[in-house]
C-alpha cells in the first residue's frame, strides 16, 4: 500500500458525536474528505439538519442521527439503529462535551454531574454500544476528544479539567481492554480552538491576549486544524498507535 493510501477512509463509516458545529463539525468534514461516510450527531434536530445539508453541499456522504449521548436508553437505541439501518460503525469520535465556568465553591452538584455526564459518561456509553460490533468484526477506531486541560487546571473550570483528565485515562483504559480485539483507541487533545462555544473568550481582550502569549504559535487554533490528526488516527496510518493522546495545541503544552 502506498503512503497516501494509508490515510484513505474509503469504505469506512464514521460516527462523530456533538458534530453539528465547532470541533465535531470540523472533524466530520475532514473524515468525509478522506473518503468516509459520516454520521453526525446532536440533540438538536434543527441544527443537525442544517449541518448535514452543509456537509452534503460540500460533497460529503452524510447521515444525521439525533440522540442524547448522556442517556443510556437513547444511546442504545441510536447505535442499534445505526448498525442495523445505516451500516456498521468503523470509526467513532467521542467529541460531545460541554463547558461551564464558575468559582468552584459556587458549583452546584447538578452542574457538576452535568459536566461529568456530558464529557465522560457519554464517551463510555457510546463506546460501549459501538464496540460490540467492532469486537465482532475484529476492527475499529475510537478517538476521544480530550483537552490541554487533561493535564492542567485553570480557575473556575476545575470540574471540566477533571472530566478531561478522566477522558484521557479512559482512553488509555479502553485501549488496554480492547487492543486484543483489533481496536485502536486514541485521543486528541486540542489547545485553545476558535469555536462558537469559545466566542465569549475570543471577545475577551484580556483572555485573548493571554492565549496568544501563552501559545508559542501566537494564536488560537481553528477546528479544521484538528482534521489531519483525526484522519491519521482513524486510518491505517496509525495501525500500531494505541492508547496515545495526541496534542494539537500550537506547542501550548511544550512550554512553561
Amino acid at each position: 500500500m502506498d503512503s497516501i493510501s494509508l490515510f484513505s477512509l474509503r469504505g469506512k463509516r464514521a460516527l462523530v458525536t456533538g458534530s453539528s458545529r465547532g470541533i465535531g463539525y470540523g472533524i466530520a468534514e475532514a473524515l468525509a474528505g478522506a473518503g468516509a461516510e459520516i454520521i453526525i450527531n446532536s440533540r438538536n434536530p434543527e441544527a443537525l439538519g442544517a449541518a448535514a445539508a452543509q456537509l452534503a453541499e460540500g460533497g460529503a456522504r452524510v447521515k444525521a442521527l439525533a440522540f442524547d449521548v448522556a442517556s443510556e436508553e437513547s444511546v442504545e437505541d441510536a447505535i442499534a439503529h445505526a448498525e442495523n439501518e445505516i451500516g456498521p460503525v468503523d470509526i467513532l469520535v467521542n467529541n460531545a462535551g460541554m463547558q461551564h465556568r464558575q468559582p468552584l465553591e459556587e458549583w452546584t452538584l447538578d452542574k457538576f454531574h452535568q459536566v461529568m455526564d456530558t464529557n465522560v459518561t457519554s464517551a463510555f456509553l457510546v463506546s460501549r454500544a459501538v464496540v460490540r460490533g467492532m469486537i465482532a468484526r475484529k476492527s475499529g477506531k475510537i478517538i476521544n476528544i480530550c483537552s490541554v486541560l487533561s493535564n492542567f487546571a485553570r480557575a473556575s473550570v476545575a470540574p471540566y479539567s477533571a472530566s478531561k483528565a478522566a477522558i484521557a485515562n479512559l482512553t488509555r483504559g479502553m485501549a488496554v481492554d480492547w487492543a486484543r480485539h483489533g481496536l485502536n483507541v486514541n485521543g486528541i487533545a486540542p489547545g485553545y480552538i476558535a469555536t462558537e462555544l469559545n466566542e465569549a473568550l475570543l471577545q475577551n481582550q484580556e483572555f485573548n491576549a493571554w492565549v496568544e502569549k501563552r501559545t508559542p504559535m501566537g494564536r488560537w487554533g481553528m477546528p479544521a486544524e484538528l482534521g489531519g490528526a483525526a484522519v491519521f488516527l482513524a486510518s491505517e496510518a496509525s495501525s500500531f498507535v494505541n492508547g496515545h493522546i495526541l496534542y494539537v495545541d500550537g506547542a501550548f503544552t511544550a512550554t512553561v
